[in-house]
């Protein structure tokens, strides 16, 4: 149906170049007297976070005292905690990184081939850390790879070599959804993170230095291509099936798609076979604070202090869209940490304390940097035919520079694109009318002729085409607001316009879930036993 008029951002196009370029082709002022301002603005600005920390370390910050003053200054104890551990930290950087990034033992495959990556990039080598659980049948036909949400390791279920808890413990094992007794299951860390595999706290073998951002950008579909070397290594040519749950959902779309005849079944849930502006604008969101915090250093933090504040900050955002707000009413309500004290601007009701405690224990335990690399390839994710051909064209375009690559000549870079490589609006955004003939579908705005809401868009048919023959369970949870249940709806209506016959859509409804999209860790149940009954 037709909605009415709307306004949305168009922008005018320049081009911004890296913080290399400007400091190499210093910009024009009008008068000297701007020219030292701003040069003293600049080095004012670099100057406080040092002298703050330095004074953090020297003496226990103090509350300003105004004479006369009506009310006495407030209490800031959350931000002393983060001077502290800043203060802490820089006072142990010249031993190293802080942390180290490591869930304990695990598997290690390493590729000597070149990749080449969606955007352009090359991985010269790389590794990928895995682990296994079960055992591989004698035909190879039995293995069942798992793929993980943003932040996860490798350490799905414990193992021998590491008896922790992983974080699918109660779904893989003797007679559990991953039947260990019955399938070979394989979880890796995903290239761009931080708990093995190759990424950008890694070392970069062309100088020996950390990559840093200077890691190339990343897509789902590098991801599973580099599983998929694994697979290559470990001689399995045809999965029995290809799990994932969140960004694992994505992944296992992705290789149905890009390896459809080595697939014999997939499993999806809550995930999506595109990214959607809402969980792109809190992405986005969680990548600024980060990028905000002065120790994220453009991302060369790795000798000095990590970014641990803005880490923080993103971690609690993230939380908010993982959980439901069914849940929170019932375990936080309007309760207050401790009703007898009066109100303070730091962390007060218990919904706050929550949170703040999900961010402070989460802030060291993974790379800000991969944060930043993984997240934007979820951003990117997109499985319509359009963005596939795109995404095609480009690789052709670089194939030479591939080639070129393992035949050891140097390839000649066009320096304007390497500094350059961002476009941003000469001016603010401005809004337009939006035309009134636009159709909502799913969600989504839709240009043309008037389409039914419960149709999937064509582009997205044709680019899961390759997924007609393939077995699918798609699961949803209704509570989930990071990937809301019509976007596994939309899975599973697209996957059966492309004439696949045998999909399995199930959406878990309020009464059976209030945990949103934490769901697939928690649901043993309801996820745990769909998952169960469809592997057979």
């Amino acid at each position: 149906m037709s909605v009415p008029r709307r306004l949305v951002a168009v922008a005018r196009p320049s081009t911004l170049c890296t913080a290399a370029s400007r400091r190499a082709i210093p910009a024009p002022s009008r008068t000297g007297t701007r020219d030292q301002s701003t040069q003293a603005s600049r080095k004012l600005h670099h100057q406080i976070p040092h002298r703050a920390q330095a004074a953090a370390v020297a003496q226990p910050q103090q509350q300003p005292q105004v004479v006369g003053s009506t009310n006495p200054a407030l209490s800031f104890p959350c931000l002393d905690a983060v001077e502290s551990r800043s203060a802490s930290l820089s006072r142990r950087s010249t031993s190293g990184p802080e942390p180290s990034y490591t869930t304990g033992q695990h598997l290690n495959f390493h590729s000597r081939e070149p990749l080449l990556l969606d955007w352009g990039g090359i991985l010269p080598e790389f590794n990928i850390a895995y682990e296994t659980w079960g055992h591989l049948n004698r035909d190879k036909t039995n293995a069942i790879l798992l793929h993980t949400g943003l932040s996860a390791s490798s350490h799905a279920h414990s193992t021998d070599t590491n008896p922790k808890p992983g974080w699918w413990e109660k779904f893989i094992g003797s007679g559990k959804p991953l039947d260990t007794d019955k399938y070979f299951v394989i979880c890796t860390n995903v290239i761009g993170g931080c708990y093995g595999s190759t990424g950008p706290s890694s070392t970069d073998p062309a100088n020996g230095e950390r990559y840093a951002t200077r890691f190339p950008i990343l897509t789902m579909e590098d991801m599973v291509r580099a599983q998929f070397r694994l697979l290559d290594a470990l001689g399995i040519e045809k999965l029995y099936a290809s799990v994932g749950s969140s960004m694992g959902g994505m992944q296992s779309l992705a290789a149905g798609v890009l390896f459809s005849d080595r697939i014999g079944r997939l499993v999806s849930i809550s995930g999506c076979a595109r990214s959607h502006p809402y969980s792109i604008a809190m992405r986005h969101t969680q990548r600024q604070v980060l990028m905000m915090d002065p120790n994220w250093a453009r991302g060369f933090y790795y000798d000095g202090v990590p970014p641990h504040g803005g880490m923080k900050l993103a971690r609690e955002i993230a939380t908010v869209t993982y959980r439901s707000g069914p849940e929170w009413e019932q375990r936080f309500g309007r309760r207050r940490a401790d009703p007898s004290r009066p109100p303070a601007l730091c962390p007060d009701f218990l919904i706050e304390t929550y949170l703040d405690h999900a961010g402070e224990k989460w802030c060291l335990e993974y790379d800000p940097n991969s944060l930043l690399y993984v997240s934007k390839a979820m951003d990117l994710f997109d499985l319509g035919q359009e963005h596939r051909n795109r995404i095609n064209k480009v690789r052709q375009d670089n194939s030479a520079k591939l080639q070129a690559f393992r035949d050891g000549v140097a390839v000649a870079s066009n320096v304007q694109g390497d500094l350059c490589n961002l476009t941003l609006p000469d001016q603010p955004y401005e809004e337009k009318e939006q035309p009134a003939e636009v159709t909502i579908n799913n969600g989504v705005a839709d240009t043309g002729a008037m389409l039914n809401a419960n149709e999937p868009p064509q582009d997205l048919v044709a680019g899961l085409k390759p997924l007609a023959n393939t077995p699918a369970l798609v699961l949803g949870v209704a509570s989930d607001i990071l990937f809301p249940a019509w976007q596994q709806r939309e899975i599973a209506s697209t996957l059966k316009r492309t004439g696949n016959e045998n999909v399995t859509h199930i959406e878990l409804g309020e009464e059976k879930s209030l945990f949103g999209h934490d769901t697939f860790l928690l649901d043993l149940e309801y996820v745990g036993g769909a998952v169960k009954k469809f592997l057979g």
